[in-house]
């Protein structure tokens, strides 16, 4: 199977209420829900600029349970970049990744290559568990980059999909397609919507 192709899969993993969904649909449509839906997957779709042309950023939204096991490793083994979430007020959900963290590795052999965010979400709480320092203790022991963000106050939600997408070595990739995009294609974004995947 064909590394290269006309899309780039980006996977977010964390635990259940870190606002894995939050994040993505911050980026994705701009919007915040306060209420919790737990999330089985969903996959989300942006065009993106990818080694000079046109490609789909494919966001899969992984659930938070560790009832599908399966579909974990398949989205690792399908993936090209990882988002691995936590939430700044829950010590647990930093060490609900670890094993995802050694999953990737297993799976995916030499990650080096392989564009991984840390990503301590919920940043705008007060109730914190976790340092700033902590995630950057954890990014640097597992070689990847981190950043904090809120989804509630739009804080580096851009900045993290563009960030990654800077990661990536084996091809380039970037959020704007040709600078700003047409009024033509915001509509089509707005009307590409949500897949679920059953």
């Amino acid at each position: 199977m064909p590394e290269q192709s006309n899309d780039y899969r980006v996977v977010v993993f964390g635990a259940a209420g870190v606002g894995k969904s939050s994040l993505v649909l911050r980026f994705v449509r701009g919007t915040f829900r306060d209420t919790y839906i737990p999330t089985v997957e969903d996959t989300y779709r942006q065009v993106i600029s990818c080694d000079k042309s046109i490609c789909t950023l494919q966001i899969t939204d992984t659930t938070g349970s560790h009832q599908f096991p399966a579909m974990q490793r398949l989205s690792i083994s399908k993936g090209h970049a990882f988002i691995l979430v936590y939430s700044v007020t829950s010590r647990q959900s930093m060490e609900d990744l670890h094993p995802i963290f050694d999953q990737i590795c297993q799976i995916k052999g030499d990650i080096r290559k392989i564009p991984i965010m840390l990503v301590g979400n919920k940043s705008d709480d007060t109730q914190r568990e976790l340092d700033v320092s902590e995630g950057q203790a954890l990014a640097s022991k597992w070689r990847c980059a981190f950043m904090e963000t809120s989804a509630k106050m739009n804080y580096n939600v851009q900045e993290l999909f563009q960030e990654l997408l800077n990661l990536e070595q084996r091809r380039t990739v970037s959020l704007q397609v040709d600078g700003k995009k047409s009024k033509q294609q915001k509509k089509k974004d707005k009307l590409q919507g949500k897949c679920s995947v059953m």
